[in-house]
């Protein structure tokens, strides 16, 4: 088949959640299909073949286009001037559109596969220029349980009311939104059953149930070698800009380090990603805590941590760090938000922690305890054999059958 996909990202290199997931969808398709990808292209990111080589290979044809520039006063017009939601204006570009609408003139796509709810709006133009094209969905969030989530969270704390007032208005507007790309989808995709329920609740007569096809990651590229070690007691991983990792570490530094440090103030923790918000900024310097910021590789510190933490208190879909810790054979301490989506067990592979004193108390006990990290990371380690690449991606596969025997 001809395949179309649309990316908010360039996926390559394959460092975080989107870009993870995006890259090994086109390594898997590419064996059986033809790929051409049409890419936004981020301003740290090359769109140079000889920097992206792997994902040239793979794709018959890629094609970039620069993010959009807002600034702060455009954002906040559009919120005031429309009803859409602010995750419809970030990717909204005429260029895109352009070469977009270019595309699918020049080839005739059997399948148009739109990787996030920021590219949903280009549905429409899909369905105007290349109507024969199917097109499908691909919710790497349930986005408007996302924004609840955030609201509700943010309600607590008197000093994120403003944020609160945005997530609230921002619920409204996703949830027409989400609902349209869904129905205007010929199939919708989701990481999670627990994401296909938000879904299913939300757009409750889509003529055709949600598929849960989950992230992915390539389980050998976690096989680590303990020479490129970067040690540090206890390792939580990022894009750090991101409002629920921002609010995960947040948590955590406030209500759960302090009592770790008490009790073994030699404890070291390292905050790996990306672009840090300024509300981490106070971190920086206290005694044991590292913000690295961006990293070329995150196995490194994979392989050097005695424990990893998922301290989330919001958040839908999945997290692709969790695979990564489990494929690392990593012992894990989370919170079950941040292990939502994974038919995990506490105790088995994981450790699961409601509340603060809780994953205190399970951190400073697998810290002292290497017997029980190596038995959790072991079996952590096989839990994550399911979501390999090779296993995930053909899943796919059942469902382009399905939309393109289907009458219309």
């Amino acid at each position: 088949m001809n395949l179309l996909l649309l990316t908010p990202q360039l996926p390559y290199p394959p460092h975080q959640g989107t870009s993870l997931r995006n890259f090994h969808i086109i390594r898997g398709l590419a064996a059986r299909h033809a790929i051409t990808l049409l890419s936004f292209l981020e301003d740290n990111q090359s769109a140079a073949p000889e920097a992206n080589a792997p994902l040239y290979e793979l794709c018959r044809q890629v094609v970039t286009v620069p993010v959009p520039q807002r600034s702060k006063g455009k954002r906040l017009w559009q919120m005031a001037a429309t009803l859409r939601p602010d995750m419809e204006h970030r990717l909204n570009s005429r260029v895109f559109a352009a070469r977009l609408k270019e595309l699918l003139t020049a080839v005739s796509f059997d399948v148009v596969q739109v990787e996030g709810i920021e590219l949903a709006a280009y549905i429409a133009i899909v369905r105007v220029v290349s109507p024969q094209s199917r097109v499908v969905f691909d919710d790497h969030n349930a986005e408007t349980e996302l924004q609840r989530r955030n609201m509700q969270t943010d309600l607590a704390n008197p000093r994120r009311w403003a944020a609160a007032a945005y997530s609230w208005v921002q619920v409204q507007r996703l949830a027409r939104f989400e609902s349209w790309a869904c129905r205007a989808a010929d199939a919708v995709t989701a990481v999670s059953a627990a994401d296909a329920q938000h879904l299913q609740a939300l757009v409750p007569h889509l003529p055709s149930p949600i598929t849960v096809i989950p992230n992915c990651i390539d389980v050998e590229q976690y096989r680590l070698n303990p020479k490129d070690a970067r040690p540090f007691d206890i390792v939580f991983s990022g894009k750090m800009d991101y409002r629920p990792n921002v609010d995960a570490v947040l948590w955590f530094a406030e209500e759960v380090w302090p009592s770790i440090a008490a009790q073994r103030p030699s404890t070291t923790w390292a905050i790996v990603g990306q672009k840090p918000h300024g509300r981490l900024e106070h971190l920086r310097g206290l005694p044991g805590i590292t913000l690295t910021g961006w990293v070329p590789r995150v196995q490194p510190y994979l392989a050097g941590a005695q424990v990893i933490v998922m301290p989330f208190r919001v958040g839908s879909g999945t997290r692709l760090k969790l695979i990564e810790a489990m494929a690392a054979g990593k012992a894990i301490v989370s919170t079950p938000v941040g292990a939502e989506g994974f038919p995990v067990q506490h105790g088995r592979e994981i450790w699961l922690a409601q509340t603060a004193a809780e994953m205190a108390t399970a951190v400073l006990r697998l810290l002292t305890h290497p017997d029980e990290r190596a038995r959790l990371g072991t079996a952590a380690q096989e839990f994550a054999r399911q979501y390999d690449w090779r296993v995930v991606v053909p899943q796919f596969e059942p469902v382009y059958e399905r939309i393109l025997n289907e009458e219309r």
